[in-house]
């Protein structure tokens, strides 16, 4: 039982990270209504210009890790933003208008751009920060077995999920969330009631892009590195894992990508790790053909 407990708590950290990366994802596609991996993309980027920044505040303007690490979040945020900004602009955004689904073509090109320039600037090497924020608090005791997460860990959880609150409430009560929701819906007829769809479209990016960054600087935060595969898996993984829920809303989209993160931490508990990807991307693409969730709602 306390096994069982110890999992329940073990999953609540990738729930709220798939369920985060999830949310944003579905900012993209309701602009696009096509597969994105260039969002895993911008992920994995954000994480690896924050330790290409860490390790320089760290080595060569000698600070201390606390501001290394502030230095390094505020570049990789600046750095993914600014690329987001372009990419909608310049890329996707004139390739949705004309072409639609080039927009898959575009974001398998533009991953492979984002991870090579990012390989480049480290010298393909792996880099490493060091280990932080790591005392274990306990919520339960049972005999010699505890229960509990890091410091990290619950810090992570708890601003992935304020990101999704947060996202969801604005969406839900503000006059930005109707317009999105208008120009998700129809974007020429909500630009024949005034709106600027190009202008939404490329804020949805960017709020996305937003998300992204702040879950690949926490998440490389806890795991120490971003590998260069990141984006390509992460890019994957988030389009299928957003279906769960559907497209439409955003807020169904991160519940059923945090059910996803639950699933996958019972599966390696209790279940052979080799075959975890392998039998829920299968389940995954199943529900996908089935269901079809990319209908609107």
């Amino acid at each position: 039982m306390i096994y069982l407990a110890q999992q329940l708590v073990n999953a609540v950290p990738i729930a709220a990270l798939y369920g985060a990366l999830a949310f944003g994802y579905a900012l993209i596609f309701g602009m696009t209504r096509r597969p994105d991996i260039t969002y895993g993309a911008l992920f994995a980027f954000s994480g690896q210009v924050f330790l290409l920044f860490a390790q320089f505040a760290w080595d060569r303007l000698l600070l201390i890790l606390p501001a290394a690490l502030a230095l390094a979040a505020a570049l990789s945020l600046l750095y993914t933003l600014v690329t987001a900004a372009g990419i909608a602009r310049y890329v996707m955004r004139p390739l949705h208008r004309h072409s639609p689904n080039a927009v898959i073509v575009a974001s398998l090109a533009l991953l492979i751009l984002l991870s090579e320039t990012m390989r480049l600037a480290m010298d393909s090497r792996e880099l490493w920060l060091s280990p932080f924020l790591n005392a274990r608090i306990i919520f339960l005791r049972q005999g010699a077995f505890e229960v509990g997460l890091t410091v990290i860990q619950i810090g992570n959880a708890a601003i992935m999920a304020c990101l999704v609150v947060i996202g969801h409430l604005l969406l839900e009560s503000t006059r930005a969330g109707r317009v999105w929701r208008a120009v998700a819906d129809d974007p020429d007829a909500a630009r024949l009631t005034g709106i600027d769809s190009d202008a939404v479209f490329t804020l949805s990016y960017l709020s996305a892009a937003l998300v992204a960054t702040v879950c690949g600087v926490l998440a490389t935060s806890y795991y120490g590195t971003m590998d260069f595969s990141s984006g390509m898996m992460f890019g994957l993984k988030v389009v299928l894992v957003a279906a769960i829920g559907g497209y439409a809303v955003p807020l169904r989209s991160a519940l059923g990508a945090a059910c996803y993160g639950a699933a996958e931490t019972f599966w390696s508990s209790y279940l052979p790790l080799v075959w975890r990807d392998v039998a829920l991307f299968s389940v995954l693409i199943l529900l996908a053909v089935l269901f079809r969730r990319e209908a609107r709602i």
